[in-house]
């Protein structure tokens, strides 16, 4: 690993663990994404008050973060791409394309990102855009090891639209498992994953990878029973999570952050993290 690349690996994972705080929703085109988003100068300030470790977020809301003075605040991780998977009625034609096709990673060098992120997407009957996504990566790939730039790929595999409606995640390990794989092949240096339907199972996904995965957080779930969840996958292996509505459509964001990093950071059960945010 080069040594720019890991200085931007240890601005991401403080003792080894990242609490990753998605907010690069506006990307997707899904109004439902964007409740608690409204005002983004007042979500930025109020997650670097809660200091997770890093924020997620595309090109042109990433100045409300790095234009920010302090030392300490989170990293920038920086969405570099965009595709239309996310809305609840299938599109005629499914695409993902990165946000800059000449330059891929420029606007994250401009920004100082410690990290980029690419999706992986992998739905029934959609071969194009698997492809598109395998394209993608390999652009991108080649840019992050010229200019020492970690790359999270974020492997999605997707249950059918008539399922459930909409942008709904398949957890079975025995389809996770392979595009994680396929992840770590590509020449990942982080993965963000989706939770397994059984939490114990995850240990599978981080043999994989055998590089730091991140769990992804999806939908807006109870939250007693994600700290709970989040606990269990972190003793799979599992080196921190990517949640975004679980924080920013939250009441009290800034406390379900500090019980996100009492797991990631402190090694505390879901009960004892249920406490911490109680308590916050």
């Amino acid at each position: 690993m080069r040594i720019s690349t890991k200085a931007r690996m240890n601005r991401l994972f403080t003792n080894g663990g990242c609490l990753d705080v998605a907010i690069d929703h506006g990307v997707c085109n899904e109004p439902s994404f964007l409740v608690g988003l409204e005002d983004m100068a007042g979500v930025v300030n109020a997650l670097i008050a809660a200091r997770p470790d890093a924020i997620q977020m595309a090109y042109g809301q990433a100045d409300l973060l790095q234009s920010r003075p302090e030392q300490d605040k989170p990293a920038l991780v920086m969405r570099i791409d965009m595709g239309n998977p996310y809305n609840a009625q299938r599109h005629r034609v499914m695409w993902s394309m990165l946000q800059n096709r000449d330059e891929p990673i420029i606007g994250a060098l401009e920004m100082d990102a410690a990290c980029v992120v690419v999706n992986l997407f992998m739905l029934p009957d959609e071969p194009e855009l698997f492809r598109q996504c395998v394209d993608n990566i390999s652009r991108v790939r080649a840019d992050c090891h010229k200019y020492g730039m970690p790359l999270m790929i974020e492997p999605l595999v997707m249950l059918p639209n008539d399922m459930r409606g909409g942008y709904q995640v398949d957890g079975d390990v025995e389809k996770i498992v392979p595009l994680v794989r396929l992840a770590s092949e590509m020449g990942a240096d982080i993965i963000k994953a989706d939770p397994t339907d059984d939490p114990d199972d995850f240990h599978r996904v981080v043999e994989a990878a055998r590089v730091p995965v991140l769990v992804r957080g999806g939908g807006k779930e109870d939250l007693r029973a994600v700290l709970e969840k989040s606990a269990r996958l972190m003793r799979q292996g599992a080196k921190g999570m990517v949640y975004g509505r679980n924080i920013y459509q939250h009441a009290n964001p800034r406390a379900v952050v500090a019980a996100l990093i009492a797991i990631i950071h402190d090694g505390v059960d879901g009960e004892a993290a249920w406490e911490t945010y109680n308590n916050g």
